[in-house]
């Protein structure tokens, strides 16, 4: 069954109705051809699903009754927050659907020393229009209760301030050599932490191509930072961005578990 989101504010559960506007609405009708009386699943963007029939359809909007709710919460208590060096742009696209896959809360996008991609400000409007574009799709077709949230351009400076927030916080390096992802996972530390809260948030910083320097690996690590290393084979970043949160998510969140 297709997934659309719906602005809270458009579900009016007293009258059991809510209504669709926008490009889905051309998407439902148009594209996937739906009529009066098909079922879609919907979702408020804050873990609410419902099962709803369609009552009525135009070219501005498509009405719809709410059949029944869905009590499965899809999201995990462990809220990753991926902080990427700004890698190209085919890169991107890549990191931002399957980490929406992987269940990850937000991505914070960081300019690094070895950064090079130059976004001015309107050329940055219009990636971040067509990057929340795709979150949103891949939410969609991953039956996400929420949409990843996208964040940034920060500076290295600033994404070291703003992980301060976080509950764990890592960084794959690939010339670490003597703590791996797996062992950080599963120390006692940060074991306690998962145990104690109800929800997690946990940073994890990839650098861009060409990695992070030296030096921004010293001051990640004197940000009680943990550098951790992915094993003996190097990644691209888009690779090490997808595989350290799947890491994360089985060892600490519900990827590989029953619901």
């Amino acid at each position: 069954m297709d997934r659309f989101f719906v602005d809270a504010n458009n579900i009016d559960l007293d009258n059991q109705k809510l209504c669709i506007y926008g490009d889905d609405v051309k998407h439902i009708t148009k594209v996937l051809r739906y009529n009066k009386g098909d079922k879609i699943e919907i979702c408020d963007g804050n873990n609410n699903e419902y099962i709803c029939e369609i009552y009525s359809c135009n070219k501005d909007f498509v009405e719809l009754d709410i059949l029944e709710k869905i009590d499965i919460n899809r999201e995990s208590k462990i809220k990753v927050r991926l902080y990427q060096g700004l890698p190209k742009n085919t890169k991107m696209e890549i990191i931002l659907q399957k980490l929406t896959e992987c269940g990850v809360s937000e991505i914070i996008l960081v300019n690094t020393e070895r950064t090079v991609v130059n976004l001015d400000d309107k050329k940055a409007d219009k990636k971040f229009e067509r990057w929340e574009r795709i979150l949103y799709e891949a939410a969609k077709q991953s039956k996400r209760g929420v949409v990843p949230k996208l964040s940034g351009i920060m500076t290295f400076k600033e994404a070291i301030e703003d992980m301060k927030s976080n509950d764990i916080n890592m960084s794959p390096y690939e010339e670490e050599k003597s703590l791996g992802i797996k062992e950080f996972l599963a120390s006692n530390d940060v074991k306690n932490i998962v145990d104690k809260k109800a929800e997690v948030k946990v940073g994890i910083f990839i650098g861009p191509e060409g990695g992070f320097t030296e030096k921004e690996n010293s001051v990640i690590k004197s940000n009680d930072i943990s550098s951790v290393t992915m094993g003996p084979r190097i990644f691209r970043t888009e690779t090490a961005s997808i595989a350290a949160t799947v890491i994360t998510m089985y060892e600490l969140g519900d990827i590989g578990n029953s619901f």
